[in-house]
């Protein structure tokens, strides 16, 4: 992605583009010739300006999935929610979801506002050291439909990152949309100077959803992504009350596991179903502080203890002190 006029045609390779004026979704826009021309053109101002407001974030990391519905953002809340839980750590959430933004709902936010300040836009506060950012909270409802084209999703995601006043942040964590689209080229295209740590990948066990996920991690391979490891959520449901294990969807190609070996990524390990998750949700709850003796929070904690190891040992080797 690149600079993207306000005119532009949905799927706009972006003025800086080698593809700029000639690819088949340049037919009919009014900046064709312009942009074929072979005119020097210049890399977006804003991604040295967000550059200089990520100075102050440590670490950045992504929660990237291929296929919807397999827990992006209720695995961002409780990755949120465990790194909150130590009070010295500052965290923040930004959900670049835009047409689906559910963080509001999970952190029990709904009805918030985000207020402007001479600094920029306030984020809204879960706890004193955890913030969130969403366009849930500039709707007038909830149940309102955001139907963009490609070029506004992205200015506001430059808006999100430039424009919001983090303030001294030790974790920003980024819940995507599903597929490798504009939110995913944007996000990854304006952070590029500031540096990312990395990118989480959830899925859950079964092909349909293994197969879409390998697509993720191509992207990430292309536009050079860091893939921290791969989460492999709904795995198995452990009776709350028997404590046996049944394979809700079984891994019919070996599951996570084995496609982190075959591809040769770390697998950070598998968190099972568990109703109570959904409702803790729903409710706006942490899932960790509410069922702590859970063996899903069990199975979190574990995840996310690893995600801090790999943001330290980062550190280190960058010559950043953590």
């Amino acid at each position: 992605m690149s600079d993207v006029p306000s005119n532009a045609p949905e799927h706009c390779p972006g003025t800086a583009s080698e593809q700029a004026g000639k690819s088949s979704a340049c037919a009919g826009c009014p900046n064709q010739k312009i942009c074929a021309s072979g005119a020097p053109k210049a890399p977006d101002p804003a991604i040295e300006e967000i550059k200089e407001k990520m100075v102050t974030v440590k670490h950045k990391i992504l929660v990237l999935s291929g296929k919807g519905g397999v827990g992006k953002s209720t695995f961002s809340t409780q990755l949120a929610h465990g790194l909150a839980s130590d009070v010295s750590k500052e965290v923040a959430l930004l959900d670049v979801d835009i047409c689906g933004p559910s963080l509001p709902r999970m952190l029990g936010l709904e009805g918030e506002q985000v207020h402007q300040s001479g600094s920029g836009w306030s984020p809204v506060y879960v706890e004193d050291n955890l913030s969130v950012m969403s366009i849930g909270f500039l709707l007038s409802s909830p149940d309102d439909a955001v139907i963009w084209r490609g070029p506004k999703k992205n200015g506001m995601i430059k808006q999100f990152l430039r424009d919001v006043d983090w303030g001294e942040l030790d974790y920003l964590i980024v819940d995507t949309p599903p597929g490798t689209s504009d939110e995913h080229l944007s996000i990854v295209q304006y952070l590029s100077s500031a540096g990312i740590d990395g990118a989480v990948i959830i899925t859950t066990p079964q092909e349909v959803s293994l197969q879409d996920v390998r697509k993720e991690i191509r992207f990430c391979q292309k536009v050079k992504l860091p893939i921290i490891g791969v989460v492999e959520n709904m795995s198995g449901f452990v009776c709350p009350k028997c404590k046996n294990t049944s394979q809700i969807f079984p891994p019919t190609t070996g599951g996570a596991e084995k496609m982190c070996a075959d591809l040769s990524l770390p697998f950070l390990g598998r968190v099972p179903l568990d109703p109570r998750i959904g409702r803790s949700c729903d409710e706006g709850r942490s899932f960790l502080s509410q069922e702590p003796d859970s063996p899903a929070a069990a199975a979190y904690h574990r995840i996310i203890q690893s995600i801090k190891d790999y943001c330290s040992h980062r550190s280190r080797t960058h010559g950043n002190a953590d």
